[in-house]
This record gives structure tokens, C-alpha cells and sequence, in this order.
């Protein structure tokens, strides 16, 4: 009993000191200093305007996204796949996820646009003109960052972390499309699982095609998430709205997508 005992405490200590070293090594880190003087120029650039924050929801393969040519667009994750269909792409992509930038390493270290990265995969992805390392939390109680120079908690979603990012660029009002909030396959959150059939939760059959790994989604975090977003937003005078296709998130008000080009 005394050796399980002591063995939890060792395991925790080790785990204390690991997540010590690492703090203390990123602060130190010269990248740290350039993107934390990238995030401060990039403060309000976009004051007053609207943009598109693109999920990667099968719903998206419903819309014409030929419209959003000429938006100001925020991509998640492997959003790039559908450049090539797009005609363009996103003018920013966020993507904190380790598995995600640890798998398609390459594809994110060729993307010429502006990419926010969770400090997470420093040692994955390389440091370059257009990249901009963030720090990112997925445990401890849930915040909103309202200068993301500072830590940013991750909300159990890759959307909440790119609505902080909206609302550090200044923008007036987000939409949402492309955020299903609808996951065909179930299980525990989070678990990591390794997907043996074509991607059905995502727009594109390969986005986590056969044999790759992924964790399955935290819905209830999200929301909750979702909501401190909307409290913030609404507090400053701004919103959010969700122009999601058949979309089941109820947290924002929702809009026609095809209403917003008219």
C-alpha cells in the first residue's frame, strides 16, 4: 500500500516538474518573444469589421463558399483541404490539436498563410515568418482571453480558441459556419482513437481517413465554452452568429448564410 502510495506521489512530482521545465523553457524561448510581439501588432487590425470563422462540418459541402472570397476568414485544422475546391484560402488558419500537427506536419509547415499554433507542437512545426506560436490550456477552470499574448484555455474545441482569437483582432462580428456540432461517431470524450473507415464527421472523407488518429469530441465542454464566449463578445458591444447549415449548436443567434451577401 505504501509503494502505490509513494508511486502517486512520484508520478505526480514527475509530472509537476515536467510541466515546470516546460514552462520555464518556453519562457525563455526567443520564439515565445516573436509571436508574443506578433499578437501585440496584430491587436484590433481588423477593429469594427466582420469575419468568417470555417469549421469542418460535412455541412460545408452544402454551401457556396465562393462568396467568402473576398471575407476575412479564420480556417481550423486541415480547412485546407478544401482550398483547392474553395478557389482560395483562409486568410488565417488555428490549429492547437497535438495529434492533428503532429500527423500532417508537413502539409502545416507548407501553408503560406498566417497559422496560430499551440506552443504544443514547437518541436513539430517550425518557426517561419507566418507562424505565430500561442499558449493554449485544455485543463484548469475555463477562461476567456481577451489578450491572447497571455495563455488561452482551449475550451475543448479549436473554435473557442479561434473566437479568442476574433476577439483579439478586433472583430465587430463572427460567423460561424461549418460548425456542426454533430459527430457521427460516439464514445468518451477525448479518448484517442485511431479511425478505421473514411471520415464521415468532417468535410472530407480523408480529413482523419483510415489508419490515422484523432480524439472524439467534448460537445458539453464545448457549449459551455461556447457560452462564456457569447458573454464576452456581448458585454463589449459585439456578437456572434451561427450561419451553420442544419447546425444542432443552439448556444448563438442563428442567420441565413445566403442573407449575409445580399
Amino acid at each position: 500500500m505504501i509503494n502505490k502510495y509513494f508511486q502517486k506521489f512520484s508520478d505526480h512530482a514527475s509530472h509537476q516538474f515536467r510541466r515546470l521545465f516546460a514552462e520555464t523553457a518556453w519562457a525563455l524561448d526567443p520564439v515565445h518573444w516573436i509571436s508574443a510581439r506578433k499578437l501585440t501588432k496584430l491587436k484590433d487590425k481588423h477593429k469594427g469589421e466582420r469575419c468568417f470563422i470555417i469549421g469542418n462540418g460535412p455541412s460545408l459541402n452544402e454551401m457556396d463558399l465562393a462568396l467568402l472570397k473576398n471575407e476575412t476568414t479564420i480556417g481550423l485544422n486541415r480547412i485546407y483541404l478544401l482550398f483547392e475546391r474553395m478557389g482560395f484560402s483562409t486568410k488565417y488558419l488555428v490549429c492547437v490539436n497535438k495529434l492533428v500537427l503532429e500527423q500532417w506536419r508537413n502539409d502545416f509547415n507548407s501553408l503560406p498563410i498566417t497559422k496560430f499554433i499551440s506552443r504544443k507542437a514547437r518541436d513539430y512545426i517550425d518557426f517561419s515568418e507566418n507562424t505565430i506560436f500561442i499558449d493554449t490550456l485544455y485543463t484548469g477552470n475555463l477562461d476567456f482571453s481577451t489578450n491572447i499574448s497571455n495563455k488561452i484555455h482551449e475550451g475543448s474545441t479549436v473554435t473557442y480558441v479561434a473566437m479568442q482569437i476574433a476577439y483579439h483582432l478586433g472583430f465587430e462580428t463572427v460567423i460561424l459556419i461549418g460548425v456542426d456540432h454533430n459527430f457521427q461517431t460516439k464514445g468518451e470524450p477525448h479518448k484517442t482513437v485511431i479511425s478505421d473507415k473514411p471520415d464521415a464527421n468532417h468535410f472530407d472523407p480523408n480529413y482523419f481517413g483510415k489508419g490515422f488518429k484523432w480524439q472524439l469530441p467534448d460537445l458539453v465542454t464545448s457549449e459551455k465554452a461556447y457560452g462564456l464566449a457569447k458573454k464576452y463578445f456581448e458585454a463589449d458591444g459585439r456578437r456572434i452568429l451561427d450561419a451553420t447549415v442544419n447546425g444542432k449548436l443552439e448556444i448563438f443567434e442563428k442567420i441565413d448564410y445566403y442573407s449575409l451577401f445580399e
